[in-house]
């Protein structure tokens, strides 16, 4: 498996409408990039055993309420997963196959790895991209509860929702709709790719900043601020033709832009050779 190839499959696997795209496949797909010899197969297999060892734990009458409760007792009691708080910003918690073989990862990266065995269940759930926080709910008419995959898979209800988004932003928010919406599968892969994207641009790895937009690119191709920051990656390593290519796309699609004059100097920088 070389490093075009992962790309490649990943990009089938996202062209594909929504609800067909599957999650983890593309995840792993994500993953293939960084770990070339990785058999996306056999992760998927791995998923599947957890479910089915789930599956003979559950309750004759499978509440949702109960389906859950033995989904964690299972996951994070039998198996230890866990929220890796000690070292948050590692990149391999946005792998897939890190977080299933190291039992551990970020909010978003746990939450999919329930959601696929939910799925396997037959108890189709959805992502919460909350500002700040990833959690997961069931898909249920007559209840709004959801989970926290990162901790423990508690159960929330809409106000520990609003009084979790107090405590991470310091202060009185006052809820949006949006904030509690569910997450298509391509901004599910988006957000763990620009997870990837910021950890990879703390540590100054430009080449792999730049994979993770090329791949939100492939997800999302008018993404003008992806645009921008691919532009500007192109400047700094010195591929003028793509970087101009890049930034005047990025100031076609967004003329008001507050960097504006920012991105109009580097075009001139590039236009008199730097």
């Amino acid at each position: 498996m070389d490093f075009s190839l992962a790309r490649q499959h990943f990009y089938q696997e996202v062209r594909q409408p929504d609800e067909q795209i599957n999650l983890e496949r593309a995840a792993l797909y994500i993953a293939q990039e960084e770990y070339p010899d990785l058999d996306v197969d056999e992760y998927l297999n791995a998923l599947d055993t957890i479910a089915e060892d789930i599956r003979e734990q559950l309750p004759i009458e499978s509440y949702p309420l109960k389906i859950v409760k033995t989904i964690n007792h299972y996951l994070y009691e039998n198996l230890g997963f866990i929220g890796n708080t000690e070292n948050y910003y590692d990149p391999c918690n946005s792998f897939l196959n890190d977080v299933i073989d190291r039992r551990t990862g970020i909010p978003i990266t746990l939450s999919l790895v329930y959601l696929a065995i939910a799925q396997r269940l037959d108890f189709p759930m959805v992502g919460i991209g909350m500002p700040g926080h990833f959690l997961i709910r069931p898909i249920q008419e007559d209840m709004e509860i959801f989970v926290d995959a990162f901790d423990q898979g508690e159960i929330l209800f809409p106000q520990d929702c609003q009084d979790r988004l107090n405590q991470m932003s310091g202060q009185i928010v006052e809820m949006q709709p949006q904030f509690l919406a569910a997450v298509t599968p391509r901004q599910f892969l988006a957000r763990m790719l620009t997870n990837l994207k910021a950890i990879y641009l703390n540590r100054g790895e430009l080449e792999k900043v730049l994979t993770a937009i090329e791949r939100i690119l492939i997800l999302f191709p008018d993404a003008a601020f992806e645009l921008r920051d691919r532009g500007i990656l192109y400047f700094r390593t010195n591929r003028w033709i793509e970087a101009r290519q890049d930034l005047k796309a990025y100031l076609e699609a967004v003329p008001m832009a507050d960097d504006r004059d920012t991105i109009r100097k580097l075009l001139d920088r590039i236009g008199q050779g730097n």
